[in-house]
C-alpha cells in the first residue's frame, strides 16, 4: 500500500490522497506536477522516472489513512 504523502519534496505544496498531480518514484519520493515536469520527470533523490500517483478515495482512507509525515525541507 501507498504511502499518499502529503507534500510535494520540491515546493511543499499540499498533494492530498484524493486529489490528481501528485507524481512519485518506485521509492514513493512525491513532487507535485510542475516540480516533475521542471525535473524531467526523473527523481532528483534515486534516478528513478516520476509517474503519476494514484488518488485514494475518501471511503478508503477512513480504513487505510495517508500518511501525515511532511517530506518537504525548504
Amino acid at each position: 500500500m501507498l504511502e499518499m504523502r502529503p507534500d510535494c519534496e520540491g515546493c511543499g505544496c499540499d498533494l492530498p490522497a484524493e486529489a490528481p498531480g501528485a507524481f512519485i518514484c518506485s521509492f514513493e519520493c512525491t513532487f507535485c506536477a510542475e516540480c516533475a515536469d521542471a525535473l524531467d520527470d526523473l527523481c532528483p533523490n534515486c534516478g528513478g522516472e516520476l509517474m503519476d500517483r494514484p488518488t485514494r478515495s475518501a471511503a478508503l482512507q477512513e480504513k487505510y489513512p495517508a500518511s501525515t509525515e511532511r517530506r518537504h525541507k525548504g
